[in-house]
């Protein structure tokens, strides 16, 4: 049976970090080494201090490195993550996902199997405060039936050919190695660089739904417009992966479906507010595309991830 490892980059835990450790624990397909790459010693420590247990003394399979927040990085300090791993497969997830059930490292290691597939990622359901729009952006993301993408499928799916996810998704370290690993400094985004990257390379993505993690937020107008700059910054850094490809046709659709989702339910009056909320997004997203243009000291205030621009 191939071994699996789980990677979890973190930054400020709290208490829900250690249950999140005791469910993969817990799993049927139990982790050979679970390896928590931490931003910054001082608030792991801080954490330790808060807590009346460690997860080192409670588990033999813990590895903990800390990072200097001026290092990190969304793809190397996970590329740091997978150097510690010696497991055939290893899993990347956030430090605010939950498994919904002990089946989730099995579901996606038996999608691995498959030695042409590079990455397999689970489906997210909402946290139970989590409000409608995101809700329903759950659902539009995230369906019922399974997926086996490949570059054959471009032309079909468009930029969801390439979409995958690091909140929970499982990779080949086989594969891995060979395409190169994640993009060595990335804003954000590595998950679906090198999904895009994996597929133009003959390779399958798969989208696991029976591997289901609990995940997700209620972001503030500014939040969203910081993650969509930084997503338009990391598609204008790669049009390798996402220069033929318009990723707002796709954000069109869920609008538009979100919008009659609220009117079938009854809640036409939460429209407004998510047309401004997707304002933000769409404002956000093109001066992330157009991010050259603008002065050092605006694409610093306008993104979530500072240190990149230092």
């Amino acid at each position: 049976m191939s071994t699996v490892d789980v990677i979890i980059p973190t930054y400020k835990p709290d208490i829900s970090l250690f249950r999140l450790i005791d469910d993969l624990e817990r799993q049927t397909l139990r982790p050979s080494s679970i390896i928590i790459m931490n931003t910054e010693e001082r608030f792991y420590k801080e954490l330790l201090d808060k807590s009346s247990e460690n997860p080192q003394d409670k588990y033999d399979n813990i590895i903990v490195r800390h990072v200097e927040k001026r290092d990190f990085d969304h793809g190397n300090t996970r590329n740091q993550g997978v150097s510690l791993s010696k497991a055939d497969f290893f899993l990347m997830m956030t430090q605010d996902a939950f498994p919904r059930d002990k089946m989730l490292l099995g579901h996606l290691a038996k999608a691995l199997e498959d030695p042409q597939v590079a990455a397999a990622y689970g489906r997210q359901y909402p946290k139970t405060d989590c409000n409608l729009a995101e809700r329903y952006a759950r659902k539009f993301n995230y369906p019922t039936e399974p997926m086996r993408k490949t570059q054959g499928d471009v032309e079909r799916l468009g930029i969801k050919t390439y979409f995958c996810s690091n909140v929970c998704a499982m990779y080949r370290r086989d594969v891995f190695d060979r395409l190169g690993g994640f993009t060595k400094k990335t804003i954000f985004n590595e998950d679906m660089v090198y999904a895009g990257t994996a597929c133009q390379k003959g390779y399958a993505i798969c989208y696991v739904p029976e591997a289901g993690v609990i995940h997700s937020h209620n972001y503030t107008y500014l939040q969203q417009f910081y993650r969509n700059f930084d997503l338009g910054v990391s598609q204008t850094e790669h049009p390798e992966i996402f220069g033929n490809l318009r990723s707002e046709t796709e954000g069109k659709k869920m609008v538009k479906e979100t919008v009659q989702h609220f009117r079938r339910i009854g809640k036409g009056y939460l429209i407004p507010d998510y047309v401004i909320m997707c304002g933000f997004r769409f404002l956000g997203y093109k001066l992330g595309r157009n991010y050259k243009k603008l002065p050092k000291g605006l694409r610093r205030a306008f993104s979530s991830n500072k240190e990149y621009f230092t």
